[in-house]
């Protein structure tokens, strides 16, 4: 990583176009650097900028941007503010004359099309509340929501958080043991599942997978089932239809439930790497904001844009697709197949035929698409495209260059993105406003004050180190649900009021950053660290090794 040079420079137009320049101008900063050394030094100045810049509606407006009265750990954002972010999500939009924007596209692996404005969104989350009401769910109560990224995923999302109910993402594709023992640990009183799922032409069951698991669920007492594929599944004395119950909604209320913004509404599962799977609380005013904060930022997503992450619910960048594009405005797209099927170049015609603005992927979709030849995205011009997006994974530098030439076609900025699910987002991701090495990182995000420390606490500049946050944003859970000391152990143990997040990173002396991999993940020989990714590039550099 010390000897990769800069290979991605903005150009004039990209710089004057960006979010960022706007925000800097607007606040008469000097720099992006200026930027972020003032979203930590006054973070009450920078949350509330930032709000007012996305015209965020309070119902009652924070008394207090932060509280740290209880601890660092424990740190409350936007106190006795009052609101409820679906408000922010649909039905702002819809009050101010925006009700025939599009809020979202649908492509199924059939190739059928759905579009929803955000009226009709709207109008769709209403009458999932309503079902849901109908069921008996109230503020408090969890819901598992094991979809494919179809729209019903969307709508789901915010029809739970809309009455004040808690969503428990599950992945679409996992086994019944992973589903039960979150449905257990979160004694979740009703699930939304789908019959199934496409994969390559062909219907994979998902009812029958969520029924093996309520078995040893007691707390589930209704499942509601969507029809994506038309297979024969099981309906029982818990099941009803999806269809069949929004069919029964016959009247719409204008009124939104409102909550102090540190009421959950989502807890999402991370395994880390070890250990039982730890739920990680996502509040009102945490979550939907960092979602937000991070797209405007990083990926200059607003009204008139799309955006694309090759996702499942059951993964942060689910919700943080779905909340934090509503919020600003944009456009969602969302694609429940194979990105490879039926033929290898769907993904680039997609992003011609929709015209995406914004394409999130990951590095190990990028090494499974390149032997498939560089021939299928040169078909496509992807001049819609603004930015293309990455995260899940540290890149290594030959299929971060194909990315460049072949998707980008050296236009357009890899935004390298990492954090996880317990910060709602991102820790290091990169302005698309300033150079880019291959795999790099060029900035920390906004509001977040990391750093690279050696194994005593004193930071490190061209060695790897461990990845370390001294502050608290709002997109920090609020804890580990019913677990406070495991969450306390997990983040805030080792240092005194330091976060520590479990990756080994690198920071050259340009200023640029490196995830070289989790740190337990390490190899420690002679006194030398050496990560997994570093690893990995050596050997993905042979052309006999293709994944």
């Amino acid at each position: 990583m010390k000897d990769l040079r800069i290979e991605w420079n903005p150009s004039k137009e990209r710089i004057e176009e960006a979010n960022v320049t706007a925000f800097i101008r607007k606040y008469n900063l000097k720099s992006e650097d200026e930027l972020n050394r003032k979203s930590i030094t006054d973070p009450e100045w920078f949350w509330k900028s930032f709000l007012e810049t996305i015209d965020w509606h309070w119902h009652s407006p924070p008394t207090k941007i932060l509280d740290e009265s209880s601890g660092k750990p424990w740190t409350k954002w936007f106190v006795n503010s009052r609101t409820n972010f679906v408000y922010n999500c649909l039905d702002k939009w819809v009050e101010r004359g925006y009700g025939n924007r599009t809020a979202l596209v649908f492509e199924s692996e059939e190739g059928d099309v759905k579009r929803y404005s955000y009226a009709q969104l709207l109008s769709e989350v209403k009458k999932l509340s309503e079902v849901l009401t109908s069921k008996g769910i109230k503020s408090g109560d969890r819901v598992g929501i094991h979809l494919p990224l179809i729209p019903e995923v969307a709508i789901s999302l915010l029809a739970v958080a809309r009455i004040g109910a808690i969503a428990v993402p599950l992945f679409s594709g996992f086994g019944s043991g992973a589903i039960s023992t979150r449905l257990k640990d979160s004694e979740a009183k009703l699930v939304i599942t789908a019959d199934g799922l496409m994969r390559r032409g062909k219907p994979i069951p998902m009812k029958p997978v969520l029924d093996e698991a309520l078995r040893d669920v007691p707390s589930v007492e209704h499942v509601i089932v969507v029809k994506r594929t038309g297979i024969q599944v099981p309906i029982g004395s818990k099941d009803a239809w999806y269809h069949d119950e929004i069919a029964k909604i016959s009247t719409l209320s204008d009124e939104i439930p409102i909550f102090d913004g540190e009421t959950p509404f989502m807890l999402i599962y991370t395994s880390g790497t070890t250990g039982k799977p730890k739920a990680t609380v996502h509040v009102h005013t945490g979550f939907p904001i960092k979602a937000a904060q991070d797209m405007y930022f990083l990926f200059d997503v607003g009204p008139g844009k799309t955006i694309y992450w090759v996702t499942d619910i059951g993964w942060m960048m689910g919700p943080w697709l779905i909340l934090g594009a509503l919020i600003l405005g944009a456009t969602i797209f969302m694609f429940d197949g194979s990105p490879d099927y039926p033929t290898p170049d769907r993904l680039w015609k997609m992003v011609d035929t929709h015209g995406i603005n914004v394409l999130g992927i990951t590095p190990t979709l990028i090494r499974a698409l390149i032997p498939q030849g560089e021939e299928y995205p040169r078909k496509y011009s992807m001049k819609s495209l603004i930015a293309i997006g990455s995260t899940g994974e540290p890149w290594n530098p030959d299929p971060w260059r194909w990315t460049m030439e072949h998707v980008g076609k050296n236009r357009v900025p890899i935004i390298n993105y990492s954090g996880g699910t317990e910060i709602s987002g991102g820790i290091l991701g990169c302005y698309p406003t300033k150079p880019l090495k291959p795999c790099s990182f060029n900035t920390a995000v906004p509001g977040v004050d990391a750093d690279v420390w050696d194994e005593n606490g004193n930071p490190v500049v061209g060695e790897p180190g461990y990845l370390v946050i001294r502050n608290h944003n709002p997109g920090m859970t609020r804890g580990f649900w019913q677990s406070p000391e495991r969450y306390i152990q997990t983040y805030w143990a080792r240092w005194e009021n330091i976060w520590e997040h479990g990756d080994l990173v690198m920071k050259d002396e340009d200023g640029f950053w490196f995830i070289l991999g989790r740190a337990d993940d390490t190899l420690k020989v002679a006194g030398k660290r050496v990560g997994p990714a570093e690893v990995e590039s050596i050997i993905v550099e042979h052309p006999a090794v293709k994944e």
